[in-house]
């Protein structure tokens, strides 16, 4: 990275801007939304939506809630124009749906343009030319008041058109590349635009701020469109638009910011797509307000199945940490993650719910179509005893004592890190059963009777030891701690039992017992679970299956 020097400043900082609003700490209400998906995100694709993906795109925009959709450039192929004159004649738009085509300052262009629009109820025209010091000294080579009269040209025609066609027609202008012009420039070329069209209260006009390439930090765009607020004329005639390109990674910033200094509208696309590093995310804008507990007025409750259309239409993929959309934007890997997760819903389930407020989690995953089972807790060699638990816990019902949740959470992760993958919530509940349930390889009991004494219980018992029937008689203080006494009598062990929890178990329509056990031998603590129909046969099986693992690793 030898060559910074030969990189300037392509920007410029307005002068006489207050940025009072630096110091608002939150959007307050949501913009007017406008997908440009079908232009400007279509325009970017290695190969262009077909008519029929272009249909079923716009039919989901409309079910999203979108108000405003920039349809195309009909001017630019026949796709476009078919599209254009597809969705007019067979009746697809809804009532409260306006879409918006965009045209240069170029006659036969402008007047493709409305050709196009024959029969719309009503339609935005969004008219543009490039403004920026670097495309009129570069690509146009002509002087300010040149294309001043490009612009001048092209709103005229736009008038004249609009007069000789039947419906209702919204203006749009944008000067292009207007982070790389003068703010002065462009609230002159604006404002000559606005001579032309005379907005007002009834027939306002969108004057579009885009930024067509970012130059600049966030809040010099804000400066900027907080300029155009005061330099415009008739401003209370007007809704000031913002369309921030990503190229700098801060078209979410450069939106919420630009909102703030004065902004309308968000003109963007679902999942960011769009020329180079694409638009402003408008599902990440929307979920954002959402999570600030604002509406945003867009449906995103089923992000999964947007995500889907989505990756058809447009053969494009959303990566897996994009912002409330990815697949993994709510997985939790990391034991630490997990724990505070898992505490955190309990906490919520114990509140009775209220404000949103989870550890980790910035909004609530169902809120999206998002399933807590399947993409909050994830499971690998780096996940935690409070991960696993919750696992164990939400999907199956199993309660682990704390001790008990932690022997099994490294079991799990011993496992996921010798296959070198991540372990599903199944996966996980397939191990507990198979390493820890109802284990009876080297002892069983096959029958125990007990009996009330003055002194507690006896246990009369028929045991099996690696094959070998023994009939075996002890006493304790209850009959898990007669049976206990029983076993210890046959193997000769002195293993000590620590812990004992049980609970009820609802298993799909059966309710049955859960118990858990861990016993403790030379300072290594060995673990096991019963499930059963009796409380009694579920603790002692889980007793058997603690002995059981103490067995194993001795032998």
């Amino acid at each position: 990275m030898q060559n910074c020097a030969k990189y300037e400043k392509q920007y410029f900082m307005p002068k006489g801007v207050t940025m009072d609003w630096m110091f608002k700490d939150a959007v307050e209400k949501p913009p007017i939304w406008c997908s440009v998906d079908l232009r400007d995100g279509n325009q970017a694709l290695v190969t262009p939506m077909s008519l029929e993906e272009k249909l079923s795109f716009f039919k989901l925009l409309c079910k999203l809630g979108f108000k405003e959709i920039e349809i195309g450039f009909p001017a630019a192929s026949e796709t476009e124009y078919e599209f254009c004159r597809t969705i007019i004649e067979q009746d697809l738009i809804p009532d409260d749906v306006t879409i918006q085509v965009l045209t240069q300052s170029r006659e036969h262009i402008i007047a493709k343009t409305f050709e196009a629009l024959r029969g719309a109820k009503h339609a935005i025209v969004h008219l543009y030319n490039s403004t920026s010091v670097a495309q009129r000294e570069q690509v146009f080579r002509r002087s300010k008041e040149e294309i001043v009269e490009i612009a001048e040209l092209g709103a005229r025609l736009c008038k004249e058109y609009r007069e000789k066609t039947e419906g209702h027609f919204t203006f749009e202008y944008s000067p292009e590349s207007f982070t790389g012009t003068e703010p002065e420039f462009a609230a002159e070329i604006c404002n000559k635009v606005l001579d032309i069209w005379q907005p007002t209260p009834e027939d306002k006009v969108i004057i579009n701020l885009p930024v067509t390439v970012s130059h600049s930090m966030p809040h010099v765009y804000g400066a900027q469109v907080e300029y155009m607020c005061k330099n415009l004329k008739g401003r209370e005639n007007l809704i000031i638009s913002l369309h921030p390109h990503n190229d700098r990674g801060c078209a979410v910033a450069d939106s919420e910011i630009g909102l703030l200094a004065g902004g309308d509208r968000i003109e963007g696309t679902l999942f960011g797509n769009g020329e180079r590093t694409g638009n402003v995310d408008i599902i990440t804008l929307a979920l954002n307000l959402y999570s600030q507990g604002i509406d945003p007025g867009l449906d995103f409750s089923d992000l999964p199945a947007i995500t889907e259309v989505y990756e058809r239409v447009t053969g494009m993929k959303v990566y897996d940490r994009q912002p409330y959309s990815g697949k993994l934007v709510f997985a939790a890997f990391s034991g630490s993650h997990q724990d505070a997760i898992a505490k955190g819903m309990k906490f919520r389930e114990t509140k009775g719910g209220g404000v949103w407020n989870v550890p980790y989690l910035p909004i609530d995953p169902c809120d999206v179509g998002r399933v807590y089972e399947a993409d909050v807790i994830r499971i690998n060699s780096q996940s935690g005893k409070g991960g696993i638990g919750y696992i164990l816990e939400t999907n199956y019902h199993h309660v682990l004592p704390p001790k008990m949740r932690e022997a099994f959470g490294y079991h799990v992760k011993s496992i996921s890190d010798h296959e070198h993958r991540e372990l599903m919530p199944a996966e996980v509940y397939d191990i507990f059963v198979r390493d820890f349930v109802n284990k009876d390889h080297a002892l069983s009991v096959e029958k125990a009777t007990y009996v009330e004494t003055d002194t507690g219980v006896l246990a009369i018992a028929r045991l099996r030891v690696r094959g070998d029937a023994v009939e075996v008689t002890a006493s304790g203080n209850g009959r898990l701690d007669a049976i206990n006494n029983a076993i210890r009598k046959v193997l000769g062990t002195e293993y000590v039992l620590e812990h004992y929890a049980q609970h009820a178990l609802e298993e799909k329509s059966t309710s049955q017992a859960a118990a858990y056990v861990g016993i403790r031998l030379g300072g290594k603590s060995y673990w096991g679970a019963g499930i059963d129909s009796d409380i009694i046969e579920s603790s002692v099986r889980a007793l058997v299956s603690a002995v059981n693992g103490l067995l194993a690793d001795q032998k």
